[in-house]
């Protein structure tokens, strides 16, 4: 079966996350998507290793993997007038164009939005930058700590002052990876409105404003309710009981969600007569008497094991899970029944694993037809199948390039 975004071409001039997530998005769904490389550097995170693929010759670092499946490589060099002239030419023939150049930089080459937009009213360009094309901090870069702290996440994520704790940044670049979710269903957004009026346009995301966009509720209570989100570790804001709680040999989260739920929880723990107490007996009340209610219930789940736990609260219907390491979540049987892990071929490794992508189409499945490429790999395919090159045309460019050594 052909992918849902077969025909659909994508220059991908991003590097290091945010940018290249939406790249990668796009080519699982079925998109050509040809990554722009700089010559002989690459992409940062190639270098961002350890882990390394080839660990002998520290290169391909398990951080670019995880990000470059689905596209072609190919190096150019955006300084040259011939680079600019190829990226000319292969942005006549794309749908999407994908960068996340400091802003202005592009412009500089001759391959901003206008340039491009104007060779090919039909282009999709998404500009990825910090703070957006037009803003007083326009000029800034981007880092996903810097974002997740400038952007109110930190603020809300880690253990409570009360408790020791300080302001965390999530364990993955969350900001990178939405604003590349924002960007891919933004470019699909905009593909759609083209097959209706034939035209392209200039898509302009920003870290800050994705991250601000993802606090979600946190922002709500604020802009509602008037009072500053805190950090409440693993407690959720308007749901009480929903945290993490030790056991005698570990931990368990909790997800109380309404109030049926939480008299199955207290008849499965023994403590009944908290379904009817006042201060208990209702989400709103559980919110406001939070303290209490807590340490009524790590007193209770400190007695049992963590499998004794997850057992009978499941055999009740009460909403809970196991906190899993990474290892049990990509090793186990689950995983397995999920395909949350898929092999490809790549130069170097004969089954490359990479976390599935997953959306389950009935019609047009997600394919992993290209593990991530190495540098440059597909140079001479790409300007063959999107330029028509011959073998004249290359012989031509290597002289170039010869000359200009």
């Amino acid at each position: 079966m052909s992918g849902a975004l077969e025909g659909i071409r994508v220059l991908d001039m991003s590097r290091v996350l945010a940018g290249p997530w939406a790249g990668q998005l796009l080519g699982d769904f079925g998109a050509d998507v040809v990554k722009v490389e700089r010559p002989i550097v690459g992409d940062d995170t190639r270098h961002w290793g350890p882990p390394w693929l080839d660990r002998k010759n520290a290169c391909e670092a398990a951080y670019f993997l995880s990000t470059n499946r689905n596209k072609r490589s190919i190096t150019v060099d955006l300084t040259d007038i011939d680079g600019q002239a190829l990226i000319q030419a292969l942005a006549k023939k794309a749908d999407v164009l994908i960068e996340n150049y400091r802003v202005g930089t592009l412009a500089g080459y001759g391959l901003g939005a206008e340039d491009l937009l104007h060779l090919n009213p039909r282009l999709v360009y998404c500009s990825i930058t910090a703070y957006g094309q037009r803003s007083s901090r326009a000029s800034e870069p981007g880092y996903d700590a810097i974002i997740q702290a400038a952007a109110g996440l930190m603020s809300i994520t880690g253990a409570p002052d009360c408790e020791g704790g300080s302001p965390q940044k999530v364990g993955v670049a969350v900001s990178d990876i939405m604003a590349g979710m924002y960007a891919a269903t933004a470019i699909l957004a905009a593909l759609q409105q083209r097959s209706q009026t034939g035209l392209g346009q200039h898509i302009d995301l920003s870290l800050y404003d994705s991250q601000v966009a993802w606090l979600a509720n946190q922002a709500m209570n604020f802009l509602i309710g008037g009072e500053t989100p805190l950090r409440r570790g693993t407690a959720h804001p308007n749901l009480v009981p929903y945290q993490a709680f030790e056991t005698c040999d570990g931990f368990l989260i909790l997800a109380i969600g309404n109030d049926r739920q939480f008299v199955r929880l207290t008849k499965c723990i023994g403590k009944p007569e908290l379904a009817t107490d006042k201060r208990f007996q209702c989400n709103s009340k559980r919110v406001e008497f939070r303290g209490p209610l807590v340490d009524i219930l790590a007193a209770v789940f400190r007695t049992r094991s963590t499998e004794q736990w997850l057992k009978a609260l499941g055999d009740a219907d009460v909403p809970c899970g196991p906190i899993n390491t990474i290892d049990e979540v990509l090793t186990g049987a689950f995983a397995e029944e999920r395909g949350l892990v898929q092999t490809m071929v790549h130069p170097m490794h004969d089954a490359l694993p990479t976390v599935a992508n997953p959306v389950r189409f009935s019609q047009t499945p997600v394919s992993y037809r290209l593990a991530p490429p190495t540098l440059g790999q597909h140079t001479h395919e790409i300007l063959t199948d999107w330029l028509d090159y011959t073998d004249q045309d290359f012989e031509k460019l290597n002289s170039q390039s010869d000359s200009n050594e």
